[in-house]
């Protein structure tokens, strides 16, 4: 396999320093062990801080353990709260790399993570996005890669009491894929999860990135739902990561506004589904 040039992003807000070092360390050992493999020869990596001036001293504390060898790094700031998406693509004219990875701050690589991921994306040239086998905190597998949502099934999830839950468990295991993820690669995944997606950078500039109009929530889904149209997404079980990340219900009332209002602009765009 011919070796090849990676960037990645990194988007914060008032991020857990102590996540962010366990994130930027993990990466670093997973970039070596590609190295070490052969299968990347140049990797670069942009800190995008959505917050403000005066709480980023934790966020350079945390940088200054990245190892410069594992490739250059650069925190861009400075342009206020924009967003998941928009934060990302602050970057994305920049990006000279033939792969590119968006990762959460929260989510923890495997050491050999990059390295079968872009094994695979090598091997099929027909895939565009590659989503890998999540774990939380305690262990357990996180079902990130989704079908197509209906409104029903994302107040369930979301919002529902645990006795409806467990009541209409069946629609909601087939919303998450149980059905069909297991130790296989599968291809024609219709949604992957914004905490680690690994994109062909040319396809990712084409398409313009992230819609910005998503301040939170569903850009992700609406990217796949993007790129699915060109080429093919992936679910790779042998790529693994621990995302410590938490649901929208759990944060607030303002998380919950933001994911309703989300919601309504992916449905409008791409067509409604209630049940």
């Amino acid at each position: 396999m011919t070796a090849v040039s990676l960037s990645a992003t990194i988007v914060t807000y008032r991020s857990d320093p102590r996540l962010l070092a366990r994130a930027l360390a993990s990466l670093a050992a997973a970039i070596e062990e590609a190295r070490a493999r052969g299968l990347l020869r140049a990797a670069s990596l942009y800190v995008v801080d959505n917050g403000p001036d005066e709480a980023r001293a934790p966020l350079r504390e945390a940088l200054q353990a990245w190892p410069p060898a594992a490739g250059a790094l650069e925190l861009v700031a400075g342009h206020g709260n924009v967003g998941y998406g928009r934060g990302n693509n602050v970057v994305l004219g920049r990006l000279g790399s033939e792969l590119h990875l968006i990762l959460n701050p929260d989510v923890e690589l495997a050491r050999d993570a990059l390295a079968t991921a872009i094994a695979t994306l090598q091997e099929h040239p027909g895939v565009g996005l590659l989503a890998p086998a999540v774990t939380g905190d305690d262990g357990a597998p996180q079902y990130l890669c989704k079908r197509y949502p209906s409104v029903w099934v994302l107040f369930l999830r979301g919002f529902a009491p645990a006795p409806l839950r467990r009541r209409f468990a069946a629609a909601l295991d087939r919303y998450e894929m149980r059905d069909a993820l297991g130790s296989e690669l599968v291809t024609g995944v219709p949604l992957a999860s914004g905490c680690f997606m690994l994109v062909r950078t040319a396809l990712l500039a084409r398409l313009g990135g992230f819609d910005p109009r998503f301040f939170m929530y569903f850009e992700d889904y609406d990217l796949s739902v993007r790129i699915g149209r060109e080429s093919k997404v992936a679910y790779q079980p042998r790529t693994r990561i621990v995302h410590h990340g938490g649901e929208a219900a759990r944060k607030g009332w303002r998380h919950v506004a933001w994911f309703a209002r989300s919601a309504w602009r992916f449905f409008a765009r791409h067509g409604w589904k209630i049940v």
